[in-house]
């Protein structure tokens, strides 16, 4: 009879390594077809303001488009997803087309990026940049340019990296290079602020610790927090438009648990 026994259990184990896992459950956030569950912050301008039709939806693609602009005067924009999030991963696709922008400052030729953990849209003043967030930011090389994307941006915040604490506004990925007009897969897995992971088509390229909030840095941001380096461990993402036309598609969340203890 054990000698049974031990045949069934082993039967059971075989069969349970043999089962496919379970489908994970990702959630699109962007539907194709408009801008239903995002708002635009442009700066200079309040929120929920679309200046000049900068983010628009055709053919399943959310374009960052600068056609009806003469000359770009420090309009950054965000589009925000209002639901906040946590614990997640984000998964999309981008690309960079066309050319800049006039009047869009050099630094940001074919420079976008993804904001994580940040701010309520309520909480931005009507000429605040960028939100108090942690970027992973996207970059786009032109012929002969070396331009890792996946990089990493603190406005108003602070990171760890390889255990110590960084300062530096961006810090640069392990990624290739992609060029203008490629489609690019990004993933960010974000577990509070205590570890997120950047990953470009499959490969982790950047990933940080301890993310904390820099009430040295609100002032230039125009942006009030709170008045200690305290954690920041949800928040708001966002879109990010600094003058170069970009494009984004499939943005999908997973939501993954909440850590033990929470």
């Amino acid at each position: 009879m054990g000698h049974l026994m031990r045949g069934w259990r082993l039967g059971l184990a075989l069969a349970a390594l043999a089962a496919p896992a379970a489908a994970e459950s990702w959630r699109p956030i962007f539907n194709g077809r408009d801008l239903s569950g995002w708002v635009p912050k442009v700066n200079h301008h309040p929120l929920g303001e679309n200046w000049r039709d900068t983010f628009r939806v055709a053919d399943g693609v959310l374009k960052v488009s600068y056609d009806k602009y003469d000359v770009f005067k420090d309009e950054f924009a965000h589009l925000i997803y209002r639901t906040p999030l946590a614990n997640y991963r984000l998964r999309l696709e981008y690309r960079f087309i066309g050319p800049q922008t006039p009047g869009a400052p050099a630094w940001a030729v074919r420079n976008s990026g993804v904001m994580l953990h940040g701010q309520a849209p309520e909480t931005m003043a009507l000429d605040q940049s960028f939100p108090i967030s942690v970027e992973a930011q996207f970059l786009g090389g032109g012929p002969g340019e070396t331009r890792p994307t996946g990089a990493v941006c603190t406005p108003g915040v602070t990171i760890v990296v390889d255990g110590v604490r960084r300062t530096e506004h961006c810090l640069s990925s392990r990624a290739k290079t992609y060029p203008e007009g490629e489609w690019v897969r990004f993933e960010a897995e974000v577990r509070g602020g205590r570890v997120i992971r950047h990953i470009v088509n499959g490969e982790t390229v950047m990933t940080y610790t301890d993310v904390r909030f820099a009430p040295a840095e609100y002032a230039g941001l125009h942006a009030a927090g709170p008045s200690q380096a305290v954690p920041l461990e949800r928040g708001y993402v966002s879109l990010q438009g600094e003058g170069h036309p970009v494009e984004f598609r499939n943005i999908e969340v997973l939501a993954l648990p909440e850590p033990p203890g929470r």
